[in-house]
């Protein structure tokens, strides 16, 4: 390992070792040097496969490790907070898989203790690093739309239509199960890059399939009480109405579309392909009283290397965005006061998570909520 190397450690071996592993040790700064499983034995066999060195059944154990520099959280989400909390204490980065916490306020903690720390800790919001999304993002900036008077967003996909797949965390809320954690986070990460920030919101929650098998205990029927529709709608804080549609349960689903509608021309960003969130997503752009048009992506918008798995290509940007600002943490005394931050950073993280709660909160009372400035909800910790 290089002196510009940055060790890190892997906890959380599904998605883990789908595309965090693989997306590491492809990256020519980082170096997976050991991965954490409860079992040790499952532990020291992933560690064999992947050829990482050391592997760890305690997680404490892997923290003193003086080999990790960093540690990437792709865990369930009711694991994350005291995870992360452990790693920040013990002095190292990290990259925490969506959604942050359980709530806001565990959030906020985590970014309070990372400022302390002088730590970096980065969301994987991956949209942000899409070609396709990043074009949208310069034609808004451009103000192609001109007065924005509609955004919506529809994200119906299958992955959980079929009754029988089976039940686990997910299926639970206050394991940080359902819909909204899973992709409503990385929509209210994406309408706050994009759009800016919300001023009031109002949500709908439901669960269609409320019973689930699991396989652990002979395929006994268990309750499901987490989320797999969502119906939400947005007031921008410029006052643009936003409307988001969000379901894992469409047999026939149309995929992921963000349309923007304005008083000069309209974007439509959208891809059908309900196995990979990623591959697929093109963008179409047209000036009021013409047809939309196809638009072509810059090619300096474009991935250097793309994967069988789409997700990869742009976890490796997430990554190298990383790499980044654990470099600019190191070269400058407290990383708050650095102005060159680029987000997302766990500021973005924990806005996030503040709109997941006032979802929660709004479909509970059944009233519209308005969203607190970001600032004023980071002073409260």
């Amino acid at each position: 390992m290089t002196h510009d190397t940055i060790g890190v450690a892997i906890a959380g071996t599904g998605f883990g070792q789908k595309i965090h592993i693989p997306g590491l040790q492809h990256h020519h700064r980082t170096e997976v040097v050991s991965v954490y499983h409860r079992d040790p034995d499952k532990a020291q066999a992933i560690a064999a496969t992947h050829q990482i060195a050391e592997s760890a059944s305690d997680f404490n154990a892997l923290l003193e490790n003086p080999a990790v520099a960093a540690v990437a959280i792709s865990t369930p989400p009711f694991l994350h907070y005291e995870m992360a909390k452990q790693a920040l204490l013990a002095g190292k980065h990290v990259l925490l898989e969506k959604p942050m916490t359980l709530n806001g306020a565990e959030a906020r903690e985590l970014y309070h203790l990372a400022a302390q720390k002088n730590l970096v800790v980065t969301p994987d919001f991956e949209f942000r690093f899409v070609p396709a999304w990043q074009c949208l993002a310069e034609y808004l900036q451009q103000g192609f739309v001109g007065e924005k008077r509609l955004i919506t967003i529809n994200w119906l996909v299958t992955s959980r239509a079929n009754p029988d797949r089976p039940w686990n965390w997910y299926a639970r809320q206050d394991q940080g199960g359902g819909a909204l954690g899973a992709v409503g986070s990385h929509a209210f990460d994406y309408v706050h890059w994009l759009f800016g920030p919300v001023q009031r919101l109002a949500g709908h929650l439901s669960c269609a399939i409320k019973e689930r098998p699991d396989p652990k205990d002979g395929d006994r029927l268990k309750p499901v009480d987490a989320d797999d529709t969502c119906l939400i709608m947005l007031e921008l804080a410029d006052g643009t109405p936003c409307q988001i549609n969000i379901t894992s349960v469409s047999h026939h689903g149309r995929g992921h579309w963000v349309e923007v509608y304005g008083d000069r021309g309209s974007l439509v960003l959208g891809s059908s392909n309900l196995k990979d969130y990623v591959h697929g997503f093109t963008l179409q752009a047209g000036q009021a009283g013409e047809a939309l048009q196809p638009v072509a992506i810059p090619e300096r918008l474009e991935f250097p290397q793309t994967f069988a798995d789409g997700r990869l290509a742009p976890f490796i940007r997430v990554v190298d965005h990383w790499v980044k600002a654990i470099d600019r943490c190191q070269q400058n005394q407290g990383i708050s006061e650095d102005p060159v931050a680029i987000a997302p950073t766990l500021r973005e993280g924990v806005y996030s998570q503040l709109l997941m709660d006032l979802t929660h909160q709004a479909h509970t009372q059944g009233r519209w909520l308005t969203v607190p400035d970001l600032d004023t909800y980071l002073d409260l910790g």
